[in-house]
């Protein structure tokens, strides 16, 4: 076995030490009762609280499944039913499948979805000989925007933090990743389970990502947020683009595990773009996903997330049971309490059209570029620039993880408390209308210190190694 295989096998075997063990896959015995339908599918499940993992097996082979893990901090299990009633059978907890739900809208269509259609085609592997060295650093709009060019001259970043991009994969070659990215705390999370698949596929996003944060300070290509820190990456994403409810716990649970300080979250959980009606199905989501943000941030992890690039004002959620109690839009993991959720803004620092928003959502804002003028980071071969909230998002966690450097002893709220307090105010445009039509394209609610557009503000990089002296204007 190789050094890497070795590496991940004692992590996966520390991950199960902390978070309940993992059994393999089994095809129960059909009783009277099950009505098994073909392939088995995933499901996510909530018990009560304080449900021990042999309570939760027994209920889940109950009901016709097979647990594939338990995770009893939370009380939330992974589990495969072939049978079309698992979800009311395994009452009194509450399941829900990704995949069943994909099925049921595709055979309401009559055709499958777009985004249910084969896998993308998969990318060519990088030849770092053939990697650009030239140095792009002077196209980076962005790191200057909040001052991470000016922050890296005093504190480039701890290699004792650890950033978890939980996302589409990395790529492990691209010479501006190779020295941050830490194999041994990377996994693959598609299943639920961690395992070695964690490299990227089919999607540059994940390495696109991992590049805006921990981009190498060598003089080539384009440099990060904190470039001294390391990452891991966390696949969430699968080659078809989903990010489905039981991959993101997967992910935010190993994170923990391996004692991540931040995570970055620039996706939304599946099958929805965004939960804007809140019945049990999408309740069940909220509830395994509010668990697993809520664990992880008591454990000291942070999670940075993208508002999402639907534009449309998302509500603050309030949990009571399973059910989301909202009004309006829910975007996951962004809109829940605890994360640090990033709107997207303009060269020209103006919430990006497509950036979604809300007042008591959005905590505070970072560059995600306009079309024409967008976000240059690494690509599996080399660069290219991508416009986006997840553009905006991993400059907030590299601004994380910055002070995380500075200040070891921070916990999660801690460090989010400081990325508001020292975020630069942007107030509400007295004009937002994008298309010269005559009509607002949003409302932005709020004052100049904390608004529905733009949080607490800009991010500021310089402020988190070197925080401004009182009365100092925050303006670059």
């Amino acid at each position: 076995m190789s050094l890497l295989g070795r590496s991940l096998r004692a992590a996966v075997c520390a991950f199960v030490v902390l978070c309940g063990s993992v059994a393999a896959v089994s095809t129960a015995d059909a009783e009277p009762s099950c009505h098994p339908q073909g392939r088995a599918l995933r499901y996510v499940v909530a018990f009560d609280r304080g449900t021990t993992e042999a309570e939760a097996r027994t209920a889940i082979a109950d009901g016709c499944g097979s647990t594939t893990i338990y995770y009893p901090q939370i009380a939330v299990a992974v589990a495969t039913s072939a049978d079309r009633d698992f979800a009311e059978l395994v009452r009194p907890a509450a399941a829900f499948s990704a995949q069943a739900e994909r099925l049921a809208v595709q055979r309401a269509n009559g055709t499958p979805s777009a985004k249910a259609a084969p896998a993308r085609a998969g990318l060519e592997p990088t030849d770092p000989a053939k990697v650009d060295t030239a140095d792009r650093t002077g196209e980076q709009w962005d790191m200057r925007e909040i001052g991470a060019d000016k922050a890296r001259v005093i504190e480039r970043g701890s290699s004792d933090v650890v950033v978890g991009v939980l996302d589409s994969g990395v790529d492990a070659a691209h010479p501006d990743l190779t020295t941050a990215l830490d194999p041994g705390k990377s996994a693959g999370c598609l299943t639920g389970v961690p395992d070695r698949n964690w490299t990227a596929t089919t999607s540059v996003h994940g390495t696109h990502v991992a590049g805006i944060i921990a981009a190498a300070d060598d003089g080539k290509g384009v440099t990060g947020v904190a470039p001294g820190v390391r990452i891991a990456s966390v696949k969430v994403i699968d080659d078809r683009g989903y990010a489905d409810p039981e991959a993101a716990v997967c992910g935010l649970m190993w994170a923990v595990s391996q004692r991540m300080a931040v995570t970055n979250s620039s996706y939304f959980v599946d099958p929805w773009s965004l939960s804007c009606a809140h019945d049990d199905k999408r309740g069940v989501v909220n509830e395994v996903m509010a668990r697993a943000v809520e664990y992880a941030t008591s454990a000291g992890t942070l999670n940075v997330a993208a508002a999402t690039n639907e534009a449309v004002e998302l509500a603050p959620s309030a949990r009571s049971g399973a059910r989301t109690q909202a009004e309006g839009c829910q975007a996951l993991p962004a809109g829940l309490r605890d994360v640090v959720a990033v709107s997207s803004v303009s060269a020209e620092r103006v919430k990006a059209g497509y950036s979604s928003y809300g007042l008591g959502v959005i905590a505070v804002t970072a560059p995600g570029g306009e079309a024409g003028r967008c976000v240059l980071s690494t690509v599996p071969g080399g660069y290219a620039p991508l416009c986006g909230t997840s553009m905006a998002a991993p400059h907030v966690a590299g601004v994380a993880a910055l002070l995380a450097s500075e200040h070891p002893g921070y916990g999660a709220r801690q460090l989010k408390r400081t990325l508001d307090a020292q975020a630069a105010p942007i107030a509400c445009p007295a004009d937002y209308d994008l298309t010269g039509d005559g009509s607002q394209d949003a409302y932005c609610t709020g004052y100049a210190g904390f608004n529905g557009f733009y949080g607490h503000g800009m991010v500021d990089a310089l402020a988190a190694v070197a925080p401004r002296q009182p009365g100092a204007n925050a303006a670059r």
